[in-house]
């Protein structure tokens, strides 16, 4: 199954995935240290989810256009253009320049969100599960590589904060871009929308499985980055947990995003990616338990990690069920239909997160997607036997 394309995209999850936790972890910070209203801290990071989610579509549009080699390289470019936008606001204390530096940056995610769909192209149909997990342990090594930039490159600069950590992401970013361009041209790159074989928008996504597919993926990344974004507010705010408590605690999260890609493609196979998707709606409910349970140290790590390990299987699953459900002509289209969706509502759900957490607490922030958790067994259940899911 390994071949270039895998290697390539791999290589390119670790270097975003490094980018987008440095980013994010300093988002916050330096909104607070820029701003001179609190209340708007948090607003680079917001304005960035906001701009990955509106920018899918035109993403997927692009690559239709260009291919996903060149897409994928011009995107890693206005990456690094954004960081360094991001270095000219700090040179200038400019907020609302970092605030543009945010949105330029959620291009590049809304882009490398495709790195799976690539992936997918890059292989055989029967290993496509196997194919999105690789890409995505890719961002194991982001995990541990975006804390190391953090500590050695902040004292590269006195006089600007962050410019070295600013300048080490560019370098990053422009290694992607090359590195990109050794894509090889996946074997649907050639298929066209416009074929004969394509069928209408709407017939191909009222298919009972499209339907559950993009269902799954947008709960699952809606429902695990709502209690994301509220756990720091709980933790540090509310019950005066330390920052690094609190970091250690995402951290360990991450790692359980992750690190189960070393075994859930091979368990789709073996079980199948209807049951693999149940198993995942069911531990992000174990998840919302053990976080409704207390607050102590051990059990906001222990629901983060579920909530991690959950999201996996329940996103892996739901990307390789999306790809049972159109032809090689009509992927792009499903594919810009599915991550409007998953990250429309991944938007929403960072943007409220904290404002559900403040004014109803965090046991009633945590029990709120249980309901939808179990709409999304019913409609596995529904699905378990349609032709679609038996191929």
């Amino acid at each position: 199954m390994l071949n270039r394309n895998l290697i390539v995209l791999f290589a390119c999850q670790l270097l975003a995935a490094t980018g987008a936790i440095v980013m994010v972890t300093l988002g916050g910070i330096i909104g607070a240290d820029l701003s001179d209203n609190p209340a708007l801290a948090t607003l680079p990071v917001s304005v960035w989810v906001l701009s990955m989610a509106a920018t899918t579509i035109p993403a997927t549009m692009i690559m239709r256009r260009i291919g996903r080699p060149l897409g994928f390289s011009l995107a890693s470019l206005s990456a690094a253009v954004a960081v360094l936008v991001a270095l000219l606001a700090l040179q200038q204390a400019s907020f609302w320049g970092y605030v543009v530096a945010a949105g330029l940056f959620g291009i590049n995610m809304a882009f490398t969100q495709q790195y799976r769909f690539a992936a997918i192209e890059s292989v055989p149909a029967s290993y496509a599960a196997r194919a999105v997990s690789l890409v995505l342990m890719g961002a194991v090594g982001g995990a541990m590589l975006g804390p190391f930039i953090l500590r050695h490159s902040l004292t590269w600069s006195i006089s600007v904060p962050y410019a070295g950590t600013m300048l080490s992401l560019a370098a990053l970013y422009l290694i992607a871009a090359v590195l990109f361009l050794l894509l090889r041209t996946p074997r649907t790159e050639g298929a066209s929308d416009a074929s004969d074989a394509a069928r209408p928008l709407l017939t191909m996504i009222r298919q009972p499985v499209f339907i559950v597919a993009v269902l799954g993926g947008t709960v699952g990344y809606g429902v695990m980055t709502f209690v994301m974004t509220a756990t720091p507010l709980s933790m540090h705010s509310v019950d005066g947990f330390s920052l690094q408590q609190t970091a250690n605690v995402i951290r360990a999260h991450v790692f359980g995003m992750y690190l189960p890609s070393l075994v859930s493609g091979y368990l789709i196979d073996r079980l199948g990616v209807t049951r693999m998707m149940a198993a995942g709606a069911v531990v992000l409910v174990l998840a919302l338990i053990v976080a409704m349970s207390g607050h102590s140290m051990n059990e906001y790590m222990l629901a983060l990690i579920l909530l991690g390990v959950g999201w996996n299987f329940l996103y892996v699953g739901a990307t390789t069920l999306l790809t049972y459900t159109y032809s090689p002509e009509e992927r792009f289209r499903a594919q810009a239909v599915n991550e409007f969706c998953v990250f429309g509502v991944t938007a929403a759900g960072s943007l409220l997160a904290g404002t559900i957490m403040y004014l109803f607490g965090w046991f009633m922030t945590v029990a709120a997607p249980v309901p939808i958790l179990a709409l999304i067994l019913v409609s596995l259940y529904l699905v378990r036997r349609d032709p679609l899911v038996a191929r």
